[in-house]
């Protein structure tokens, strides 16, 4: 185990904010009973609304919230697809968001420091275009934009195209790689102070010549995020990427994670702090740990209704199991592992590994299939008192598992809140995060290098 650093050499924690993406795991109508308050004193009614995935007030609230607790970022998810489930259009998702670069442009209006994050397809969009929005927003928010890159393989999203079909798997991280690269010439073509030069590409992907028609902005390059496990998907943050999101939020895979990451920094003349790693994850806060864990139990069987306990396993096994009971056995039959029966989700690689892990935990615990779903799809990463979740979100990264967190709520929009109320203020006391912003871009927040020196930023905080 990795030792914790103290004193002066404590790491600080970087925080960001997601707002939840397509999924059938959020919560939107539970907001707190007028009157009761929150730990600042306010109303929490009026403090958590109820949320919509289209109105600008869900957004305008969760990204507000993430300000006022001195956050590095906020993150917006997409899918470029609805996702279906027996050839119909999955109801239990959360179905039909705006997209992302709109709704952050909007979002620079009103906010003034946290930095704005959107996840943009590489594999179904141009680097020319794509540069010139991410460039744009840059302007619009003094330098508060990041890309969150993504690759598709499957040819389900790809129909909504014109090209049509997909891209070889094999092919997804070249192409993003290349992507990247030439979105990079064309915001380094207009040098600060300079005038616009031509950029001359021609690669395996993209053959582009022109001049790019956005002037230098604040930060040079917005911050590059990037999400993947795969080997593939290391080496590409590594050699490429700012933050990574990776969904490892264990202590112990989280250290194997990190390690082998940050290892492969110095073949790209890269140094560790050069990449920030950043988990998913999500916390639920009670004034005692029993309130707390007894809290968590109740979120995640509000998340895994009866429906969305068959859900779950259909997407394992691939068959239809209507006809199942959530509140008896899990199906005695073998998965399908050729079935197309849900489309625009990540395939489960080994169906029959999974499906007969699972049946082993139930025999052995005597979980009905909704409480097998309950206990192997959990996602709670911290559970307690504020003080408990500090300590140990503190020992997290001061022990060598992550840079910081990217907090996903399962309330939207008003989860954020008790966390800025009660957790914040605690990690502020151990003098492990900002109490005031020093910088004004998304660069500064997260001490970054500047990729191309802005007029009066020095790139960090």
């Amino acid at each position: 185990m990795s030792q914790s650093r103290s004193g002066p050499d404590r790491k600080q924690i970087h925080l960001a904010a997601h707002f939840p993406g397509v999924n059938n795991t959020t919560v939107w109508g539970d907001a707190p009973a007028a009157g009761q308050a929150t730990a600042s004193g306010r109303d929490a009614a009026a403090d958590s609304p109820l949320g919509s995935q289209i109105a600008f007030s869900s957004f305008a609230h969760l990204a507000r919230t993430a300000e006022r607790g001195l956050f590095d970022f906020f993150f917006l998810a997409e899918g470029l697809r609805l996702r279906e489930h027996k050839g119909r259009i999955h109801d239990l998702d959360v179905a039909g968001r705006p997209e992302s670069i709109t709704v952050l442009n909007a979002l620079a209006a009103v906010t003034e420091r946290l930095g704005l994050a959107a996840t943009v397809n590489a594999t179904f969009n141009e680097p020319y275009e794509l540069a010139r929005r991410f460039a744009s927003l840059d302007h619009l928010s003094g330098g508060r934009a990041a890309w969150n890159v993504v690759t598709t393989s499957d040819a389900f999203t790809g129909e909504n195209f014109r090209r049509g079909g997909y891209l070889d798997r094999a092919d997804r991280y070249s192409r993003a790689a290349e992507f990247l690269d030439l979105t990079r010439q064309l915001w380094d073509s207009w040098p600060a102070g300079g005038r616009p030069e031509p950029v001359d590409h021609r690669g395996a992907h993209f053959t582009v010549r022109g001049e790019f028609t956005v002037p230098h902005s604040p930060q040079g390059h917005p911050v590059v995020i990037q999400a993947g496990d795969s080997p593939e998907g290391r080496e590409f943050a590594a050699s490429a990427a700012d933050v990574i999101f990776t969904r490892h939020s264990g202590p112990e895979a989280g250290r194997a994670f990190y390690a082998d990451v940050k290892g492969r920094l110095a073949a790209y003349g890269r140094r560790p702090d050069d990449l920030k790693i950043m988990p998913g994850v999500t916390f639920v806060l009670g004034d005692t740990a029993a309130e707390a864990q007894e809290r968590a139990a109740e979120i995640r069987r509000r998340q895994v209704s009866p429906q969305n306990a068959l859900l779950a396993l259909e997407q394992v096994w691939g068959v239809d199991l209507s006809a199942y009971d959530p509140d008896g056995p899990l199906p005695d039959i073998d998965p399908d592992p050729g079935s197309e029966l849900a489309q625009g989700r990540v395939r489960i690689a080994d169906p029959k590994a999974v499906a007969d892990r699972w049946r082993a935990l139930s025999r052995a615990k005597g979980l009905s299939l909704r409480e097998t779903v309950i206990e192997t799809t959990g996602r709670q990463s911290f559970v307690g008192t504020p003080a408990a979740v500090a300590a140990e979100m503190d020992t997290f990264v001061q022990t060598g598992a992550a840079d910081g967190f990217i907090l996903v709520p399962h309330l939207t929009p008003g989860g954020l809140d008790d966390f800025v109320d009660r957790v914040v203020p605690l990690l502020q006391e151990r003098g492990v995060h900002r109490t005031e912003y020093r910088g004004r871009t998304l660069r500064s927040h997260l001490g970054l290098p500047a990729s191309a020196r802005p007029v009066g930023e020095d790139g960090r905080s």
